[in-house]
């Protein structure tokens, strides 16, 4: 039976799909999943990234631009629940050249399971919600996309650290655009939120390609009095130089090709990270700063009392520059990992389904949309009603058609033994034990010989079977196949409620909804076909449901009547076949006749 009912909310989940798949809003006409996996199957992190502004990259080949909105201004974000709106910012989108860079802020990436993410889209009236304050979390207290062309960069965090400096745009960079350097550094303001306290925590990270590889070349510097912090790249290998501490070599970056890299200090030791993994260390804490940083070209350092201002010590970097991040702390080593192979044109970090339509914009999904509590419930007594019906219909179909298959079987052993007693297959092994388990036609078999042996242990019919004898062995085999009968109508009534109720059950619904309708209206004061007509609908589909139930029950019960009958008489031609059996072998007719000449 629980195999039965298995089987049959399978089928109602396939008839009803719309009810067992959820949508956050009804408004948004389409949704893809995007998969987050950290696993060893995907990122393989191998361990907690926490909250990570993720990359979502949409081109041509993963996504068709159809649907969505000019800017993308419809775009939302959900968690797997399908109910907690994620935050996120739209860097680049062109439908027009197929590609977009949005920046999504996923609570927790974790190495232990992959987590699905939705993005809907579809719906004209949504106003944009994209905010880079809010996506990246408030330890990130610099963020430069480059988006902007030729303009200071603008810092996309609540801090507002924008650049000093313009700089150079550059395009087909490894995350939209980009920045030139070489020129001249790119100057970072001496903000509060910049600012450093000795021994605190601190992550730099960046997207660089150099154009050549030189000697001393200066990524990130800061200087404040005797002071420095150095992040650059000499003859191709990066390093990091704290107050004179130099990181030792570690794996190179070539040019012409962009390569991430990044610097974390936590807990008196700064770390040197090339395309995510740890290359250097230097076992030291970084000291205060209060002054401005450089990007991209040294700084000299600043005049101090009986000493003058000394010129820059390191040659500028020459080349591009894309999504510079400063963070007032040290980012886990899986969020740098899941930055470095993620943000890449192959991220291994993100999967993207087959986009799907909202059923609510069929016409089915609006009056499911519509539907009040009640016709609810009633569609739920109404799936009720239609599961057990089809677990019935089911499992009769079963019995009988073993019953059926089984009466054959028997049927052959028994003509096959025509010329042996009638107990010899009672006394045989014959039969399979599955024929006698199912068959109806044994279970006759079995009381008449039964019934004969008693007879004759108690004395009758030693020599012949009377008259008598063949009208108890009729009786016994009568009782059972009353018995059987019963059997194979267990049950039935409920199909026969059900066709008969069904219909009324969803009438009673739809009488309810209608009601509902005209009084809400009423009390709306609006009487237009807008207005009533989703309602009525939703009414109307109890009635449908109803007979949805109805009919296949009706067809179910007819076509198992006419089994049942078609059993009921086997037995009853079996019943006749065997005591017409009986009176031929035992000769009693022989015996009725010499009594009926004497009288």
């Amino acid at each position: 039976m629980r195999r039965i009912l298995l089987l049959a909310l399978t089928m109602l989940s396939a008839v009803l799909p719309g009810l067992a798949q959820a949508w956050w809003q009804p408004d948004w006409a389409y949704r893809k999943p995007i998969t987050i996996d950290a696993t060893p199957q995907g990122a393989a992190l191998g361990g907690e990234a926490g909250r990570t502004p993720v990359l979502v990259r949409l081109h041509t080949g993963n996504f068709s631009f159809e649907g969505v909105g000019e800017n993308g201004s419809d775009l939302r974000f959900v968690a797997g629940d399908d109910k907690t709106v994620l935050n996120h910012q739209i860097e680049q989108f062109d439908p027009l050249l197929g590609i977009a860079l949005i920046w999504v802020d996923v609570p927790n990436v974790s190495a232990g399971a992959a987590q699905q993410l939705w993005m809907y889209y579809g719906n004209p009236k949504a106003p944009a919600s994209a905010n880079g304050q809010l996506t990246f979390d408030p330890d990130y207290t610099l963020v430069y996309h480059f988006a902007e062309a030729n303009v200071p960069a603008r810092d996309t965090t609540a801090y507002g650290n924008h650049a000093q400096t313009a700089v150079v745009s550059v395009d087909g960079t490894v995350i939209g655009k980009g920045a030139q350097l070489g020129v001249a550094p790119l100057m970072l303001p001496a903000s509060p939120s910049l600012s450093l306290q000795a021994g605190a925590s601190f992550t730099f990270s960046a997207w660089v390609r150099p154009d050549q590889l030189g000697a001393e070349q200066a990524l990130y510097v800061r200087r404040d009095g005797a002071s420095e912090f150095v992040v650059g790249v000499n003859q191709g290998v990066p390093f990091v130089q704290v107050n004179g501490q130099r990181s030792a070599p570690g794996q190179p970056i070539q040019a012409g090709q962009w390569s991430h890299i990044a610097v974390k200090s936590d807990a008196g030791n700064v770390a040197l990270f090339v395309a995510g993994r740890q290359a250097a260390a230097v076992a030291v804490s970084l000291p205060a700063f209060n002054t401005s940083a450089a990007v991209g070209g040294d700084i000299a350092r600043p005049a101090t009392p009986g000493q003058a201002a000394s010129a820059p010590a390191l040659a500028a970097f020459t080349g591009a520059i894309d999504e510079l991040r400063l963070s007032k702390v040290g980012r886990p080593d899986a969020l740098i990992l899941a930055d470095a192979i993620s943000q890449g044109a192959d991220s291994r970090l993100t999967a993207f389904g087959a986009d799907e339509q909202q059923a609510g914009k069929s016409h089915f999904g609006f009056i499911l949309a519509a539907m009040p509590l009640d016709a609810w419930v009633v569609v739920a007594i109404l799936g009720l009603m239609m599961l057990v019906s089809w677990a019935i219909m089911i499992g009769k179909g079963r019995s009988y058609g073993a019953m059926s298959r089984a009466n054959g079987s028997f049927m052959a052993f028994f003509r096959e033994s025509a010329g042996a007693p009638l107990d010899a297959l009672a006394s045989s092994n014959r039969v399979p034990q599955e024929v006698k388990q199912d068959s109806s036609l044994w279970r006759l078999y079995e009381v008449a010989i039964e019934e004969m042996r008693r007879r004759q242990e108690r004395g009758y019919d030693i020599n012949a079977v009377s008259d008598a004898t063949i009208g108890a062995i009729r009786a016994a085999m009568d009782g059972v196949m009353v018995r059987e009968n019963e059997r194979m109508a267990k049950r039935m009534n409920w199909l026969s409620t059900t066709i008969e109720g069904a219909p009324y059950v969803g009438l009673f619904g739809t009488v309810i909804g209608i009601m509902l309708v005209f009084v809400v209206a009423a009390m709306a004061g609006a009487v237009d076909i807008n207005s009533v007509a989703p309602g009525m609908a939703a009414a109307l589909l109890c009635t449908a449901a109803g007979l949805g139930v109805a009919i296949p029950a009706l067809f179910g019960y007819n076509w198992l009547a006419s089994r049942s009958d078609a059993i009921g008489a086997d037995m009853a031609v079996f019943v006749d076949e065997f005591a017409t059996r009986l009176a031929e072998e035992q000769g009693a007719g022989r015996q009725v006749r010499p009594a009926l000449q004497r009288a």
